[in-house]
């Protein structure tokens, strides 16, 4: 098969994410394929995050073929060009979550604030692009847009410039020339299996990136979870939903894998999934179909689907509440909007609805969409929350919500607030900094997982 200009960006960038909550931290995968399994690792493979606002490269791990002393290290003995050094320590492998007194592995920590520590570049649309969710909305439903956003190989530069000290008590001089990286250590997303579901139904055929967990037996059944992104990630490089943000990401870290093992399905649609008109693609009915046919292949808990999605993905999560009301146990909604007079079949349902009053058109949007539920006699909990808090202050808000018990809860982002400082407040900014911070808040990811049909 000749793959597209998109599809070979996605295979030439190898670039992978770990993953970040309240503060970024490196995670471990259990089931990676790892490089380190190859006769001769890498010399050196970036290491990146995914942060709420896209991957960055965070880290290079170099290798060596004998064991350096980690007690000994210090970030003075090694440049990276273009990049501030915060920390160094040895690792069994190239994934930082293997930290040691000491290894063959000397990871060099980098700042994720550095100006060009993110991978996402924009491509100049010369006014064609219409795959944003700024006030002309994202498009017509089944449309094709212009990708505006592509992801280039990350490659770092560096140089150990002094004197590294080995477990065995000898020494590694220090390097006359720089050097370049030569791989990437993708955590997490390549946990993901990237694959492509031809529906017999519709005739259509949908990319997308399937996490299995660790641990699966058919013995049991398992629950899983639908994301679905935004318009600005429409694309056919498989792997962009997973690059633009921790929608799909959060959900199969090592540390939510650990309290809560699940399937995480993250479509990758190439073409607009619904639309400011209240219309949806073909690829609603495609969507759901596939999960009736992973269902078929694994033991998946018909009674724990779960589905959330941002911008578009909350709008087709909405649509499919509505036309297929059951078949999901709760949903997570985050920036979305749609037509009040058609949701009432949502008033039945468990719903954890997330905007940004900064968000000219999916707040509005949302109030419409929560006074009509509750004259359906829904009941629901409001509340406005702050989006600088960090992770104690939204559980605390959590739980003041959680100990109403009711089925819809309603948070709104005080105004101004999930704006980062110094960025403007115009376009669509509100609107695409809700997903910056909603999906990194793990109480929402809680009670999804409490609620069961």
């Amino acid at each position: 098969m000749v793959k597209t200009r998109r599809e070979f960006i996605s295979l030439a960038v190898a670039s992978g994410i770990a993953l970040q909550f309240s503060a970024p931290v490196f995670a471990a995968a259990s089931q990676r394929k790892t490089r380190e399994k190859r006769a001769v690792p890498p010399e050196a493979t970036v290491i990146t995050q995914v942060f709420g606002d896209g991957i960055r490269a965070t880290g290079l791990a170099l290798y060596y073929p004998e064991p350096v002393d980690g007690a000994q290290l210090n970030i003075h003995d090694f440049t990276v060009t273009g990049r501030r050094i915060t920390g160094i320590f040895t690792s069994e492998s190239s994934d930082p979550a293997g930290r040691s007194s000491r290894g063959r592995y000397v990871i060099v920590q980098l700042s994720p604030e550095d100006k060009n520590a993110p991978l996402a570049r924009k491509v100049p649309d010369n006014g064609k692009n219409n795959a944003g969710s700024g006030p002309g909305g994202p498009g017509k439903a089944g449309s094709v847009p212009v990708t505006d956003t592509v992801y280039p190989a990350p490659t770092l530069t560096y140089q150990q410039t002094g004197t590294l000290p080995l477990a065995n008590g000898h020494t590694v001089a220090p390097e006359q020339t720089a050097k370049h990286s030569t791989a990437v250590n993708n955590l997490i997303v390549d946990d993901f299996r990237q694959l492509e579901f031809h529906d017999k139904k519709t005739g259509r055929h949908l990319k997308y990136n399937l996490f299995v967990p660790a641990g699966y037996t058919a013995e049991r059944a398992w629950p899983l979870v639908l994301f679905m992104h935004d318009a600005g990630a429409t694309s056919d490089v498989t792997r962009t939903t997973l690059y633009q943000g921790l929608g799909a990401v959060c959900w199969a870290s090592p540390e939510d894998q650990a309290k809560r093992p699940c399937f995480v399905l993250a479509p990758q649609y190439d073409e607009i999934i619904a639309d400011d008109d209240n219309q949806t693609s073909s690829m609603m009915e495609t969507t759901i179909n596939l999960i009736r046919h992973l269902s078929e292949t694994y033991n998946i808990d018909s009674k724990r689907r779960y589905t959330t999605g941002q911008s578009g993905g909350c709008m087709m999560s909405i649509a499919m509440d509505i036309h297929y009301p059951g078949f999901f146990a709760a949903s997570l909604l985050v920036a979305g909007q749609w037509d009040p007079a058609q949701v009432k079949p949502l008033a039945s349902q468990n719903l954890w609805i997330v905007v940004s009053e900064d968000d000219a058109k999916a707040w509005p949007g949302e109030n419409a969409i929560v006074a009509e539920l509750e004259k359906y006699g829904a009941k629901i909990t409001r509340a406005e929350w702050d989006g600088t808090w960090d992770a104690a202050q939204f559980r605390q808000a959590y739980d003041r919500m959680d100990t109403r018990h009711t089925p819809v809860n309603y948070v709104t982002f005080r105004k101004g607030t999930v704006i980062p400082a110094g960025e403007s407040t115009a376009g669509a900014s509100g609107h695409r900094n809700t997903w910056r911070i909603a999906y990194t808040i793990e109480p929402l990811r809680e009670w999804i997982f409490r609620q069961h049909l």
